[in-house]
């Protein structure tokens, strides 16, 4: 990011935040920190307890796992810095670490677009196709397909934010969030650029309808098939194994594409403060309880593991 500083004369950025009030600063600190330690804590046990009980060692959950590791980081790459700023007057963050937070932020949710459409692939090629199912699931193929997530998410990224980066910045430099995003950087960019407003829009239009529509296709062909079995009970069991994934999505999905598929323009930043917090802050924590909650294998292992402790 060399040259950056070049084209502006911003040395750093301020958030703005939530509120100038220092009491509710401190509550927000004690919430976000709570939410925080929660995440850290439901993605490392899902990982330890994958990783140590064999019979968790399939498709579904070395996929679950990869999700498990990536929230760590996509909570990490926004909320530290967040407590930080409230715990101070001034929430003061460097261009380049603005942009640093942009670009991390944007290929961790990219990537995890992308595993959560493999997952529904995972789920589409059980319950459609379960004659082929190892075929296509074995453990090269799962390994290539996550690969496959990361590379893909942290090179879509690229083009779009480097675009965004090279704006001149001229003043001021309030940024009205708490994180560095794509509405309020351009909001504050001293000179407009159609290129960069629409390369984005595209680049996130693409991913989001793309995905999404893999997705729901998948789970159209789930439920056609699911409804066509002979027997309640393995009814009820496709739809378990589906649910927590399909709750998942539907929370994931339904506030990123309410940030980044509106049209260009100007938005309320009131509420793109409370939707980034629904994807950056409160799904991270929320995706444990939901994975493991609706899972008996994974109750039972993580009950083993605790035994042998």
């Amino acid at each position: 990011m060399e040259g950056m500083y070049n084209l502006s004369t911003v040395p750093f950025f301020i958030f703005q935040g939530f509120s100038n009030h220092q009491w509710v600063q401190r509550g927000l600190f004690i919430l976000f920190l709570i939410d925080y330690l929660l995440t850290l804590t439901g993605n490392l046990v899902i990982i330890i307890v994958i990783r140590a009980d064999v019979q968790l060692h399939k498709p579904m959950y070395f996929l679950l796992s990869h999700l498990s590791f990536l929230e760590i980081w996509y909570t990490t790459s926004t909320v530290p810095n967040l407590l930080v700023g409230l715990l101070q007057d001034v929430k003061r963050i460097s261009f380049i670490g603005c942009f640093t937070q942009f670009y991390f932020m944007f290929s961790l949710g990219t990537t995890e677009y992308f595993i959560l459409m493999v997952m529904g692939y995972d789920r589409f090629l059980a319950i459609c196709k379960p004659l082929h199912y190892h075929k296509h699931m074995n453990s090269r193929a799962c390994l290539l397909l996550a690969l496959a997530c990361w590379v893909t998410g942290f090179l879509w990224a690229l083009i779009p934010i480097f675009l965004i980066s090279q704006l001149p910045f001229c003043g001021p430099n309030i940024i009205n969030h708490f994180l560095c995003d794509r509405g309020p950087l351009m909001a504050l960019s001293c000179q407009y650029d159609y290129i960069a407003e629409v390369t984005f829009f595209i680049f996130g239009a693409v991913l989001n309808i793309y995905n999404f529509l893999f997705i729901m296709v998948s789970y159209i062909c789930i439920i056609s098939t699911i409804l066509r079995m002979p027997s309640a009970v393995g009814r009820q069991k496709a739809f378990s194994t589906c649910a927590s994934h399909l709750t998942v999505v539907s929370i994931f999905f339904g506030s990123v594409m309410f940030m980044y598929m509106r049209p260009p323009g100007k938005h309320s930043y009131s509420m793109d403060k409370v939707v980034a917090l629904l994807y950056t802050v409160i799904t991270p924590m929320l995706n444990p309880l939901i994975y493991t909650l609706r899972s008996k294998e994974f109750k039972q292992a993580l009950w083993k593991l605790l035994h042998r402790i």
